[in-house]
């Protein structure tokens, strides 16, 4: 195999963060290359110096044999590499072969039938179903990423780097996807993947190079490893990957959610008839598309969002009495022990304040108005410690403040905060976004204390292995509206994916 890209002795530091230390690693024509590590590892510096977004410090980059200096993304795609990131860049209100087209020097003047023409011929070839003149807001999330790909194949790339392309989509949709990664790997193109789901690193890869705390570990071929060699390799020491899941202990209603609906202010329903049970001692999942409800689902409980009818009722474990959440504040669902741990895609700004410490973010959930003028920060500080220790997270001390910590362990910080309060309902959305699987599973371990504790757990998660591997039962939202609600031991992964996408399909039949 020839070697399409070669990188020797790569060292890229942030002041005093070494973010990649003398790596070497290759890509070959023809493979697809999974890249796997911990948070932090630095994969996606790694890739980001490869196409033109950083400069390395030290080290050489080769392209095809020849040394590279990859200074800009536009350097990038003259050496016909291409990225396709995690957050799509895309204009709205454009269709897909005007984003596809935007940003090229042409000398003459844009032929739009022509260039939609090209990007059927690049569909076509690699069996991408996209529709060139469909604006972008009507689009799906799998649709977007297919424009993301076209764009850089049009570019003339043969060296792809695709960052978690698989993180928002279902399964039905992945498997589309990698159907397309491989036939582009037979048509000799150089593929690299940054995941962290090592079931598909087994299922897609040809080979896999492992990082650990910025340096280089080693590669192996995908049909001579599994996937406890590859964790153990970016841990470093041997880890079990189990969820073990208890039968429900005594399982008592905890929270009824009767006929709840909720249309926003431009009159689109964002929920619709929705009703369910949680019960303590068990952890409810809910799946769905991304943008399907599950926010504003949890908001609904939680206070934040507004509803036009509908009754949450909350049984309170100490005397059994049923209370209307809708008549509550915020303030005070949370004081009956009702917690959200909502991990949004903006971790600083949504969850924790970036320029305080760990401390005073442990202290934003206990601190109320005229309680005392002097702060007590000794219990914020042995909580701070704790969740620390317990869901190891990297940080030099306590008192560092949180902007300076990698995602994965801000995300730590958010969920280990939300636990440490002792509630009795316990909704907990995207708590392993973006995490490592050794951190992923230390929260999925947590969650599954709070159950045996009699918590009412509610799950919101996006990869449905664990979906199945964790919950006793599931709820499938699609639109707003529940498609279904199914026993996580017997159902199959496949069988959530059709419920995920099942009333889109009926609406568009009715059309």
């Amino acid at each position: 195999m020839k070697a399409a890209i070669e990188l020797k002795n790569i060292t890229k530091t942030f002041g005093s963060v070494v973010a990649n230390k003398n790596v070497s690693l290759t890509v070959n024509k023809g493979e697809i290359l999974s890249i796997l590590g911990e948070n932090g590892s630095g994969k996606t510096t790694l890739m980001n110096m490869i196409s033109g977004i950083y400069f390395p410090d030290e080290g050489q980059i080769l392209i095809n044999g020849e040394e590279a200096v990859i200074r800009s993304p536009k350097d990038a795609y003259d050496y016909k590499i291409g990225m396709i990131h995690q957050h799509f860049k895309q204009v709205d209100v454009f269709s897909a072969a005007e984003n596809i087209i935007l940003g090229l020097n042409e000398k003459k003047k844009f032929d739009l039938k022509a260039a939609e023409k090209r990007v059927k011929e690049i569909a076509d070839r690699y069996g991408f179903q996209i529709d060139p003149s469909k604006k972008i807001y009507d689009m799906s999330v799998s649709e977007k990423q297919t424009v993301e790909i076209i764009r850089v194949l049009y570019r003339g790339a043969d060296i792809l780097i695709l960052d978690e392309p698989t993180a928002v989509l279902t399964p039905q949709e992945t498997k589309k996807l990698f159907a397309v990664l491989r036939r582009m790997r037979d048509d000799n193109k150089a593929i690299v993947i940054i995941t962290h789901k090592l079931h598909e690193v087994m299922s897609l890869s040809d080979r896999v190079s492992v990082l650990r705390r910025g340096e280089y570990v080693g590669t192996v071929k995908t049909s001579e490893t599994n996937e406890n060699q590859l964790t153990e390799m970016m841990v470093g020491k041997k880890v079990t990957l189990n969820i073990d899941r208890d039968e429900p202990d005594n399982p008592t209603d905890r929270l009824k959610v009767e006929h709840i609906n909720c249309i926003d202010r431009e009159g689109v329903r964002l929920l619709n008839d929705v009703s369910f049970t949680a019960r303590s001692g068990e952890i409810l999942g809910i799946a769905g598309i991304a943008g399907s409800g599950q926010r504003e689902l949890l908001e609904a409980i939680a206070g934040l969002q507004h509803l036009n009818d509908g009754v949450i009722t909350y049984i309170d474990p100490k005397t059994g009495e049923a209370e209307n959440l809708r008549d509550k504040t915020p303030m005070q669902i949370r004081d009956m022990g009702v917690r959200l741990s909502f991990v949004p895609e903006d971790r600083l700004g949504m969850g924790l304040v970036g320029n305080m410490d760990i401390v005073d973010n442990m202290m934003l959930r206990s601190y109320r108005k005229g309680k005392s003028m002097f702060l007590e920060r000794k219990a914020p500080k042995n909580l701070a410690e704790n969740i620390i220790e317990q869901l190891e997270v990297a940080t030099p001390n306590v008192n560092t403040p949180v902007r300076r910590l990698s995602g994965g362990n801000v995300q730590k910080v958010l969920v280990g905060r939300e636990i440490a309060s002792s509630p009795t309902v316990l909704m907990a959305a995207y708590p392993v976004r973006g995490l490592d699987i050794n951190s992923s599973y230390t929260i999925y371990n947590l969650l599954n204390e709070q159950k045996r504790r009699g918590v009412a757990v509610i799950f919101v998660g996006e990869d449905l292995d664990v979906l199945l591997e964790l919950c006793d039962r599931i709820l499938v939202l699609c639109g707003g509206k529940i498609s279904g609600i199914v026993d996580a031991r017997t159902t199959s992964k496949e069988q959530i994916g059709l419920l995920m996408t099942k009333l889109q399909e009926e609406s568009e039949n009715e059309e």
